[in-house]
């Protein structure tokens, strides 16, 4: 039993060093304040998020797409974002006639707007369907937000703003895409419908 509880010891201490080590990086905590800057901008000029990631990173598109159409921490308008990861028909048929690494890609062209912000969510930053999704985004003149590890990825270089999470360990960069989400959203609505920032 001892064993056990060490090892549970273990995942919450790797868990908030990596948050420490997120708190030290100046640099990377001024990311995060630019990126929400322009995602706020981009609701004040009418535009929307589209969110993409795959598997465990879908789940954290839905959650964060969510916390913006319903609501985080107090009762609002909601804003509009799309997670492309919902619906199965949209993403059967375009894997089925397209390829799987066009599920993305094919909703940004559909969906998206000049104006709009794409938030890409990849641990390696190597997922190809996320890549195919930024190239499509580059066309449309959508700005690109990507959320990875701390090596990037090919998506380090083809993002307008790349967060990289400062851990190679899959839960380590889960845990922390969802705290940074939550504190994009909650940047967000304190902007748009509460007390703001001065902006």
């Amino acid at each position: 039993m001892e064993n056990i509880n060490s090892y549970i010891k273990g995942h919450f201490k790797d868990s908030i060093l990596t948050k420490e080590q997120i708190l030290k990086d100046e640099n990377l905590l001024e990311l995060i304040k630019n990126v929400s800057l322009e995602v706020i901008k981009a609701y004040k000029n009418g535009n929307k998020t589209l969110i993409a990631g795959n598997g465990g990173s879908a789940a954290d598109a839905q959650h964060i797409a969510g916390e913006f159409v319903s609501r985080f921490y107090f009762d609002r308008s909601g804003i509009a974002s799309i997670a492309l990861t919902t619906d199965t028909s949209i993403l059967t048929a375009i894997g089925n006639d397209y390829g799987y690494e066009n599920i993305f890609s094919r909703q940004v062209e559909a969906q998206g707007a000049k104006g709009d912000v794409f938030i890409g969510i990849s641990t390696s930053g190597n997922s190809k369907n996320i890549l195919k999704a930024l190239e499509s985004c580059k066309k449309k003149e959508i700005l690109s937000i990507g959320l990875t590890g701390e090596s990037g990825g090919a998506m380090d270089k083809m993002c307008d703003y790349c967060i990289k999470v400062p851990s190679s360990c899959t839960p380590r960069i889960q845990e922390s895409h969802i705290i940074i989400g939550h504190i994009l959203c909650a940047i967000v609505e304190e902007e748009l419908f509460g007390k703001g920032f001065g902006i």
